[in-house]
């Protein structure tokens, strides 16, 4: 049984977790997969490019963002997933020896119109590293369900 339903998603809600350390192999190993661009291959290559220097791609934030959201709430949670992303920000570079946090914030949450079963609730999670500066800020929506659908 899921510990987290919609319920325990109160708007307004600020709550922090994480701490998943950056290095440069993953950057690369990443990079290698996904976004093969030389300022996430090489470090020599990104002194020529805009970066002036290795940094991780944005898709590779979103992926540790997820993985530990998943880590620290989402296993454990009645979740039915996502109707996609509304906004993903990328304000700061994410660099070797950086260590990353979430801070996710419960900005709205209802019960579905046509699936009164669910709930739809709204989240800001902002990636924070180890200085407290944001690196990336998402906003999107997920499935929840309810514990009852006779509660609200």
């Amino acid at each position: 049984m899921a510990r987290w339903h919609y319920e325990d998603f109160p708007e307004g809600e600020v709550v922090e977790y994480g701490d998943r350390p950056v290095s440069a192999e993953g950057i690369v190993e990443f990079a290698r997969a996904y976004d093969p661009q030389p300022f996430h291959l090489d470090a020599e290559a990104a002194l020529e490019t805009q970066a002036g220097e290795l940094i991780a791609s944005g898709w590779h934030t979103v992926a540790l963002t997820f993985r530990m959201s998943f880590d620290a709430f989402i296993a454990d949670s009645a979740s039915q997933g996502a109707p996609g992303i509304d906004e993903i920000q990328w304000l700061k570079p994410v660099r070797p020896g950086d260590r990353l946090r979430v801070r996710r914030t419960t900005l709205a949450a209802r019960v579905s119109g046509s699936r009164p079963h669910l709930g739809i609730v709204q989240f800001r999670f902002e990636t924070l590293n180890q200085d407290g500066e944001i690196a990336m800020r998402q906003t999107n929506s997920v499935y929840v369900a309810r514990r009852s659908v006779g509660e609200v």
